[in-house]
């Protein structure tokens, strides 16, 4: 039986720990190509470069395999890989991951490690971000074990066109995680600010702080199913439409005054 193809990206860089668990574990049952920013590329959302070249290198990831860094962004990775690196070859699945960090609630939409799978999706490949709610637990085991497990899954029931998964596991391990939960996403807010310092040269510059404010408490959403011990699993899509508020906007009749 033919072995699946799945295409490792993320937004923490080629050499992060994270990616090499993630690819210990998916080399087991598929064939896989890592396609990743040569450097951090955290908090970048789904930009891509137009205005500068765009170019890779064979990168080593573990003895012997090579996987491929990218001078840009995790969208550039993605498209890079699928349109030119891999020349044409399907591509079965999609992992961004293992992301050092939760992308929950309001994060989703700054993640390069979602932007990675959303740029997936809009290429037709069925896509999963994993993350791992921690910038500082460095155990990737079950992360990456329930990667496995969510890939061969997402492998045999597919996912409908124009949605990903967004998944994010508690920094706990096996015996502490409480089980998984089928999430929304959460709602919140960034409560932050830019703080005033000076370089060595006394020169002014600025530094983004804060902290994330959640809005709820419900476990049927991301942040809080993190914060009980679940692993949150939040089916995602680009479609930014509001639909509930389509009629009333044709009720205001707005026309082009004269």
């Amino acid at each position: 039986m033919k072995k699946p193809t799945i295409l490792i990206s993320n937004d923490d860089g080629i050499e992060s720990e994270g990616i090499k668990a993630l690819w210990r574990a998916i080399r087991k049952f598929a064939e896989v190509i890592v396609v990743a920013p040569n450097t951090q590329q955290s908090a970048v959302g789904h930009s891509i470069t137009v205005s500068s070249p765009v170019r890779y290198r064979k990168n080593l990831i573990d003895k012997n395999y090579y996987g491929y860094a990218v001078e840009g962004s995790p969208a550039d990775s993605v498209k890079l890989a699928v349109r030119n690196i891999l020349k044409g070859k399907k591509i079965d699945l999609l992992l961004s991951g293992i992301n050092h960090g939760a992308n929950t609630a309001i994060n989703i939409i700054y993640s390069g490690t979602v932007s990675a799978a959303t740029e997936g999706t809009i290429l037709g490949i069925p896509s999963i971000a994993v993350s791992l709610a921690s910038f500082t637990y460095n155990d990737f085991s079950v992360a990456a074990g329930f990667a496995s497990q969510i890939a061969k899954t997402v492998l045999k029931k597919g996912l409908p066109l124009g949605t990903l998964l967004n998944v994010n596991i508690p920094a706990k391990s096996r015996e502490e995680i409480n089980g998984v939960l089928i999430t929304k996403q959460g709602k919140s807010v960034w409560d932050d600010h830019y703080e005033q310092r000076l370089d060595p040269n006394k020169r002014e510059y600025f530094w983004l702080s804060g902290k994330m404010k959640i809005l709820d408490n419900d476990p049927d959403y991301d942040q809080t199913a993190i914060g009980e011990n679940y692993i949150s699993v939040t089916p995602v899509h680009y479609d930014l439409t509001n639909y509930a508020l389509l009629d009333e906007l044709k009720s205001w009749d707005l026309k082009l005054k004269k």
